[in-house]
C-alpha cells in the first residue's frame, strides 16, 4: 500500500513570511516544498495581471504541486495553493469559477497554516495592498471556512513563527515529530 504523503499548505495576506516560513518546514522536516506559482507569472508579467490571467495561474499551481510530490518524505509543504487563487480572484475581480471552487475542494490539503499579519509589509515589486492586508485575512478566514479546511494560525517572527508552526503541525497529529531529522 502506497505510502500517503500529508500535504501541509502556507496560507494567507500577502507579506506575511509565507515563502520563508514553507521553505523553514521543509529544511526542518527533510522534504520538498512548493513555490508560490503566481509570484514567478506575476513577475514576468512586471506585475500587471488581469481576471484573464486566473485559469493560467490556478492550472500552473497545480502542475507545480503535482510535480513535487514525487520528491516529498514524510510531508510536502507548499507557499500557498489554489485557495490562494480562489481569494485573490475574488479579491481583485469578483471571480468565483465554478471549475476552482471544485478545484480547491477536491485538492484540499490536510493543514493549512494561516499566517497572521503580525509582520510589517514589504513591498517587493508585486505586492500591492498593504493597507487591505486586515481584509484580506479575513476573506482568507472566510475561505478556509466555506471549504471546510483544517487550519491554525501561525504568529510570530523569525524563529517565532517557526516554532508557532511546529505547534501547530504538532497539534494536528499528521506527523510523527515535529523536530529535524
Amino acid at each position: 500500500m502506497a505510502q500517503v504523503i500529508p500535504r501541509i499548505v502556507v496560507t494567507g495576506s500577502e507579506s506575511t513570511g509565507k515563502t520563508t516560513l514553507a521553505a523553514g518546514l521543509a529544511a526542518h522536516f527533510g522534504t520538498v516544498w512548493t513555490p508560490e506559482f503566481s509570484r514567478g507569472y506575476a513577475e514576468a508579467r512586471g506585475g500587471v495581471l488581469t481576471a484573464l490571467d486566473v485559469e493560467p495561474i490556478a492550472r500552473g499551481q497545480m502542475a507545480v504541486e503535482d510535480a513535487a510530490v514525487a520528491g516529498a518524505r514524510e510531508a510536502i509543504f507548499h507557499d500557498t495553493d489554489l485557495l490562494s487563487t480562489w481569494v485573490y480572484a475574488g479579491h481583485y475581480y469578483g471571480l468565483r469559477p465554478e471549475w476552482l471552487a471544485r478545484q480547491v475542494g477536491e485538492r484540499r490539503a490536510d493543514l493549512y497554516l494561516l499566517a497572521d499579519v503580525d509582520l510589517p509589509w514589504q513591498a517587493d515589486g508585486v505586492r500591492d495592498r498593504p493597507a487591505e492586508r486586515s481584509d484580506l485575512d479575513r476573506l482568507f478566514r472566510d475561505a478556509l471556512e466555506k471549504f471546510g479546511c483544517r487550519y491554525d494560525v501561525v504568529r510570530g517572527a523569525g524563529p517565532a513563527r517557526l516554532e508557532s508552526a511546529l505547534a501547530a503541525i504538532g497539534r494536528s497529529g499528521l506527523l510523527n515529530r515535529t523536530v529535524g531529522r
